[in-house]
Parts: C-alpha cells; sequence; structure tokens
C-alpha cells in the first residue's frame, strides 16, 4: 500500500516520527507521499524525506488556506523550488472556502497558477478542496488541454461529484471520511470505479474509525483499504493492488 498523502513532517510526529514510519512499513505501507502547504513546511518536509529517502517523496505547492494578499511574492518562492531539484507532484493545491473567504480571488489565480505549472514541467497535481468542488472543477475544466493530471484528495463528495472529477481525467483520494459512519461514503465508494481510486491518510489529520478524533498516521492506510475493500464487496488484496498501481502511475514512482 501506499498513503499518497501524509504530513508526517508536521510537528505532531517530532516525539516519534521513526516509530511511525516503523508502524507504517510493518503495515505493508511501502512509500508515504508528502504534500508541502507553505513557505514554512519545506525545510521540515525536505528533512523529513531526506531521513527516509525510500520511504517519502516530497511535492511543492502551496495550500489555499495559506493563500493571503501576498501570494504572488509567495508564489515566486515557491516556483523557485521546482528549478533546485525534483518533486514529485505540484500540491497540494486548490480552494478552499470553509474558513475564509477573504482572499477566494487570490486562491483562485494561486491554484490557475500552480495548475500552469504543473502542465509545464509535465507533473500531477494533488487538490484540495473544501466547500469548493463545483467553483475547483470549473476552473480544472478551464485549464485542462489533456495533460493535466492529478487526485482530489480527501474526497467525501457525492456519486455525480466523483464522475465529474473522474471526467476531467483526475483520481480520488480516500483516507478516513470513508469509514465514518455518517461520512456519506458508504453509498458511494460501492460505484466508484477502483481504477480512479487511490488511497490517503491526511495525518495527522481524520484519522479513520476506530481512531477517529485521535492523531491520524500513515499506518492507518491499511484501516481505509479494508473500508473501500467492504463498501465495493472487493478483496482488500485487489484494493490493496489496485490503488498501489493507480499511485505509482500517477505519481511516476516505482517499488
Amino acid at each position: 500500500m501506499i498513503d499518497s498523502h501524509a504530513h508526517i513532517y508536521a510537528t505532531e510526529f517530532d516525539a516519534d516520527r521513526d516509530d511511525v514510519v516503523a508502524r507504517a512499513k510493518a503495515q505493508g505501507i511501502q512509500k508515504i507521499l508528502l504534500p508541502n502547504i507553505d513557505l514554512d513546511s519545506i525545510s521540515p518536509m525536505l528533512e523529513t524525506e531526506a531521513a527516509y529517502p525510500d520511504v517519502c517523496h516530497a511535492m511543492m505547492g502551496l495550500h489555499p488556506c495559506y493563500v493571503d494578499g501576498n501570494v504572488d511574492q509567495t508564489l515566486k518562492t515557491i516556483e523557485s523550488w521546482f528549478d533546485k531539484r525534483e518533486f514529485i507532484a505540484v500540491g497540494e493545491i486548490g480552494i478552499d472556502l470553509y474558513w475564509d473567504k477573504t482572499f477566494r480571488r487570490e486562491q483562485e489565480r494561486a491554484f490557475t497558477t500552480q495548475l500552469n505549472w504543473a502542465k509545464q514541467r509535465d507533473l500531477p497535481v494533488v487538490i484540495h478542496t473544501r466547500d469548493s468542488i463545483e467553483e475547483t472543477l470549473a476552473l480544472l475544466n478551464a485549464e485542462q488541454d489533456g495533460s493535466l493530471r492529478g487526485v482530489f484528495h480527501c474526497f467525501g463528495g457525492t456519486l455525480d461529484e466523483a464522475k465529474a472529477i473522474n471526467d476531467v481525467g483526475f483520481h480520488l483520494g480516500l483516507g478516513g471520511v470513508s469509514t465514518f459512519k455518517n461520512g456519506g461514503m458508504d453509498v458511494v465508494i460501492p460505484h466508484l470505479d477502483m481504477q480512479w481510486v487511490i488511497l490517503e491518510t491526511d495525518c495527522p489529520y481524520l484519522a479513520p474509525v476506530p481512531h477517529r478524533g485521535k492523531r491520524n498516521e500513515p499506518a492507518f492506510t491499511s484501516l481505509v483499504a479494508e473500508k473501500v475493500a467492504q463498501l465495493s464487496e472487493t478483496p482488500v488484496s485487489d484494493i490493496d493492488a489496485i490503488t498501489t498501481q493507480n499511485t505509482l502511475s500517477l505519481f511516476n514512482l516505482s517499488l
């Protein structure tokens, strides 16, 4: 299995990061993919990748919740990193209208700008949406020239939204929300095309049942896989194999 979206560079893991990675390996998690969020996360993310080079792989991008009035300068700094070294994706980027709509226009500009980085560099995109799937899809469709690919991470939407995401050529990242009793995914997952699904934790957030409300970690990817297998009436070994291959192909990785 692969945890396609994990923030194990966060301070929540400073006390036991080695143990967290060891537990992930013990559960069969072979890769942990690290999305960037802002300027301050770059150093700890790259240090974490360097500490576990066979397991961790870094992305580069600006998360919408960290977009502000200084977005143009921040984007220049973020983009400069692509000239310094390789990254597996542009991410995580997107639109978040849940907490604050003050910088909505700046979020949209940052999203479009980073989509164009992905096109220029032939990289996949990792997209964060909250209360914004329709708005995000509109911007993505406007930029889709056939080369954009990626994933809507932490997907918890409707079947129609899932189909719209797949129609624009993007995968669905399933995580802890898939295990929540009232998450709504029990009526969606049985109808998903598993060729478009990858697994994630988004740790330290959104821990799956039975750990809901506690710190999430990559080892819990196996719990997500088990729930997806149960809901889709598919052997968990098949879910592991399919989602792993989907992730390797999307991010151009090998085991």
